[in-house]
């Protein structure tokens, strides 16, 4: 069969005989989907036979679905973390996997306040470039010309550290930015960038930023495309130009980079890019200047295709901003993907933030699916389901096996399973396991914001008071979003309240109390704004509760949400407010990890 006939896209083919090879994959790989799997593992079991861990469950070489499935558990990361601390530390044995480790992926996801380490073997990021060239080829049955001009994509480095034993730790992305996959990319017309390596390269934040906004105005109209990696940080980068068009249009009109941009190889490259526009610079003072920013992303790129970015999880909460600013361009969700592992892609970019569904590639990883009940609580480990057995419509958590050693591990995404492509599922990502509080790449979960209030409400003892309820909101109205804590505070002696700054530094105490990787959001990168604490009157968390119940809730079995994210919740609290207050400084962060 064509693949132009199996694809339901507007146009009649692929863009060109590459294309067609990898559409003609997409399809072998979905309609074979439990014999790639029963491959895949039967791979993965051969290559670490000899692993410390698999060595545990007396495999004797079987590398065969059942075997396998009635010997291997189920594994979380604190059951990985004593053997992945004995790789980190310097132990070259093969202990999760048979290939040496070549580095450590961060998650953002958190153990103790700190990120996760996810050990890694040089051959993922051959996996995971397969993944991505996949992308664009489906992109182009749904946009056409994308070959005829450039993406604007604000792409960052982080912080990255040095384990005991010498191999990096940093995030995923961080990792194939300064990979030669990355670096070396051969020059491709449907993948050419406004951002020069120099700044997306660049670990300081505003000066990356700084050039890649700088080098999207000048190519404006060549601009087809603009995204992020998440849609939070596309908000934020329109936030920079709110900031810094006075800067940026005076470089534009000069021809000279700005004086804050020091870093040698971003001034080298810029000498190639940067030439005195007038013209330019007063399109953008005329646009930039004007107090309604409403559709500034197509009146300032006006050939916008669409916007490149994720909408789905937690960032969802941000698609109303973004419509404002874009003037409600598509929202094009390309890949689901991990620290742990690449997984699919969405073979429909185009649909609705609300119809995104993910295709896993089967051979990616061995993928198995945990069901959830209607009450959101997981089913017994017997009961753990194969990639082309999973129902339509029922919910899962998704467990993998990968190349690089975990086994069974559960990666702590919820998804429901929304269709099918040929015999592979396609998923809706519907929570991550845990999470109440997300702006960013954060993930703060209930027992890290329940101890954060108890480390905050310390400060209230002086003054004979203390926080009898709390609930949180993540509030994205603003630039960059923050926390907000509601507390219910009991006071005993109303002639000795706490005071305006004690309850900052009660901001303040939560935001030390918070992970590692919210520290590093308001420290580093900027993308999370201070925590604020609304103080309530005495008897709202009652009334809270009164709603509930006239909405059906039981009275026996009532409990006070910790997050809060309906509505008329939002404005009843809002509406008894007595007091606000903010985190005057930042938390302490540092990219090294606590030992």
């Amino acid at each position: 069969m064509a693949v132009n006939s199996i694809w339901n896209s507007p146009f009649a083919s692929p863009a060109n005989e590459k294309d067609a090879k990898a559409l003609q994959l997409i399809e072998d790989l979905t309609l074979n989907t439990d014999a790639v799997q029963r491959q895949v593992l039967a791979e993965i079991l051969a290559q670490n036979a000899d692993t410390e861990y698999l060595r545990r469950f007396n495999l004797h070489g079987a590398v065969d679905r059942e075997t396998f499935k009635s010997r291997v558990p189920m594994a979380s990361y604190e059951d990985l973390q004593p053997l992945i601390q004995r790789i980190a530390n310097g132990d070259r044995s093969p202990i999760l996997s048979s290939k040496p480790v070549s580095e450590f992926l961060t998650s953002s996801g958190t153990s103790a306040g700190e990120r996760k380490l996810m050990p890694t073997i040089k051959d993922e990021l051959d996996r995971r470039q397969f993944l991505y060239s996949l992308l664009q080829p489906v992109m182009n049955l749904y946009v056409k010309g994308l070959d005829k001009g450039k993406g604007l994509y604000f792409l960052f480095i982080k912080s990255e550290t040095r384990t005991p034993s010498g191999l990096p730790a940093r995030p995923v992305l961080t990792s194939y930015y300064k990979s030669d996959h990355f670096k070396t990319r051969p020059y491709d017309a449907f993948n050419v960038y406004t951002s020069p390596n120099e700044a997306i390269l660049c670990l300081d934040s505003f000066q990356s930023m700084y050039t890649q906004m700088l080098c999207g105005l000048i190519d404006r109209v060549q601009v087809l495309r603009v995204g992020a990696v998440f849609a939070s940080g596309l908000l934020r980068a329109i936030r920079f130009l709110q900031l810094n068009w006075q800067q940026l249009s005076h470089d534009i009109r000069t021809g000279t980079l700005c004086s804050q941009i020091k870093d040698s190889a971003i001034r080298e490259c810029m000498t190639r890019i940067l030439l005195p526009d007038p013209d330019l610079a007063d399109f953008v003072v005329r646009e930039c200047s004007a107090d309604n920013w409403e559709g500034i992303i197509t009146r300032i790129w006006p050939n916008t295709k669409y916007l490149d970015v994720i909408v789905t999880g937690a960032m969802a909460q941000y698609i109303p901003t973004l419509d404002y600013y874009s003037g409600g361009l598509p929202k094009a969700c390309t890949m689901y993907a991990s620290s742990e592992c690449y997984f699919g892609l969405n073979l429909n970019p185009m649909c609705s933030p609300s119809e995104v569904s993910y295709t896993i590639m089967p051979n990616m990883g061995y993928f198995e699916f945990l069901p959830i009940d209607t009450m959101g609580n997981s089913h017994a480990p017997a009961s753990l389901i194969d990639l082309a057995d999973v129902e339509l419509g029922k919910e899962y958590e998704l467990v993998i096996t990968t190349y690089s050693g975990l086994c069974r591990y559960k990666v702590g995404d919820i998804l429901r399973v929304s269709g099918f492509r040929n015999s592979a599922p396609c998923f809706q990502f519907v929570r991550r396991k845990n999470v109440l509080l997300s702006i960013d790449s954060d993930k703060t979960d209930e027992a890290e914001l329940q101890s954060a209030v108890a480390n905050a409400s310390v400060l209230l003892k002086k003054w004979n008071a203390t926080v009898v309820e709390y609930t949180s909101y993540a509030d994205t109205k603003t630039i960059p979003g923050h926390y907000v804590i509601y507390w219910e505070l009991l006071v005993k002696d109303s002639s000795n309240v706490p005071s305006n700054d004690v309850l900052n530094k009660c901001c303040s105490a939560m935001e030390e109390s918070m992970n590692s990787v919210y520290r590093q959001c308001r420290v580093a990168d900027g993308s999370i704004g201070p925590l604020e604490i609304r103080v309530v009157r005495p008897g709202t968390f009652e009334e809270l509760m009164d709603y509930a119940i006239s909405r059906g809730a039981s009275i026996n079995q009532y409990k006070a949400p910790r997050c809060v994210t309906f509505a008329p919740l939002l404005e009843l609290l809002d509406a008894r407010v007595v007091s606000t207050h903010f985190s005057p400084t930042l938390p302490k962060w540092s990219p090294e990890r606590r030992v």
